[in-house]
């Protein structure tokens, strides 16, 4: 899949120190009527196993302009890790939160849309009449895409965010059903370059916060049990890790994470009161504080978890598991930081739209 950057690539300041953050899409105020923003308007939405996501935006000069959005937790995929079925109460769940996601896109106006199914509709053998509802029921056309595509959209959606001077990064995208991981291999060339042309090697582990979750406990979850789920992802991980060893060898190495589990992680280094998309996308973490802030979660209840503003009762018995998956991931490719991105498919599906229908040429954006 191609690509168009959302974000001007930054300049390596002076001192050799770390490039500021990309500034991410500005987001309307809710109650906004959208009257205005009718003539471009693009819609991707992401349904993976856990989250309902939708993004709609219009094109912009350094790439494009968020004027909706919308996310609820609708776990599509509970009970696969059991049965191979999606059940009809996580349907239901689910398409409820389609037709929100609808209404949002005809008030906007949208000229046109991408709206696509991962893990959970891969795996479930009824995952092809889910879709068929969704297009009687709902009025979406929904396609679930293959691994390949769900990796190179996460790459296409927050490669903007690694350093233009590292010659290597292991970019991973913590799912609920699934993990995406690929290895970005030499310098960005130039800031409108497509990041997928630098993949060197890619996998998708069929292991995810939910599926982890429902094998190990996500309740309550002690060290011993957080050490077996690193185990099973990182044996999960380990042919991706043998033909991607090279990455940590190269120079200005570092990670970048895309997830619900990394930007509750970087919201919790911050000790924000509630969270904050500007203050945690593009943030620099240390290896130490990634530690710590495990650690830190390691020693709160279930209960703590969820009265946690940036965790929240929907995710608290989740978000150990995406721990342990990050922790895998830290122990085959040691960095001393990781980059944090709250973007994504989504980017990915608005960026690759507006470049096959040429809206930057058409409109004058440059």
């Amino acid at each position: 899949m191609r690509e168009v950057r959302a974000a001007t690539m930054p300049a390596r300041p002076a001192g050799g120190r770390k490039p500021p953050a990309a500034p991410p899409p500005r987001v309307d105020a809710p109650g906004s009527t959208g009257r205005s923003h009718k003539r471009n308007a693009y819609a991707a939405l992401d349904l993976g196993t856990n989250n309902c996501r939708l993004l709609v935006a219009e094109p912009a000069a350094n790439g494009f302009r968020v004027i909706d959005a919308f996310s609820r937790i609708v776990r599509l995929g509970e009970g696969l890790g059991s049965s191979d079925r999606l059940s009809e109460a996580a349907i239901e769940r689910t398409v409820e939160a389609l037709r929100v996601c609808r209404v949002k896109m005809q008030a906007r106006g949208v000229v046109r849309a991408k709206v696509i199914a991962t893990e959970a509709c891969r795996l479930a053998v009824n995952g092809a009449e889910f879709v068929e509802r969704v297009r009687s029921d709902v009025g979406l056309d929904l396609e679930i895409v293959d691994r390949q595509t769900e990796a190179y959209l996460a790459v296409t959606g927050c490669a903007a965010l690694a350093d233009p001077y590292s010659e290597s990064v292991v970019i991973f995208d913590i799912g609920g059903g699934s993990t995406e991981i690929a290895w970005l291999d030499g310098t960005a060339t130039n800031p409108s370059a497509d990041p997928t042309l630098r993949i060197r090697a890619w996998d998708s582990l069929p292991v995810g916060v939910v599926t982890l979750a429902e094998r190990h406990g996500g309740s309550d979850v002690t060290r011993l049990t957080f050490e077996g789920m690193v185990e099973e992802v990182a044996d999960r991980l380990a042919r991706f890790a043998i033909r991607a060893a090279p990455a940590a060898n190269a120079r200005h190495f570092h990670l970048l994470g895309t997830s619900g589990t990394v930007t509750t992680l970087a919201a919790m280094h911050l000790r924000l009161a509630r969270y904050e998309r500007r203050r945690v996308d593009g943030l620099w973490m240390s290896d130490a504080e990634v530690g710590d802030a495990i650690d830190d979660l390691l020693d709160t209840r279930l209960e703590q978890r969820a009265d946690n503003p940036c965790i929240g009762r929907d995710r608290a018995d989740l978000v150990l598991a995406g721990c342990a998956i990050l922790e895998a991931i830290r122990r085959a490719f040691p960095s001393d930081r990781l980059r944090i991105a709250d973007r994504g498919l989504r980017e990915g599906l608005l960026m690759n739209m507006m470049r096959e229908d040429g809206v930057w040429r058409r409109g004058g954006y440059r």
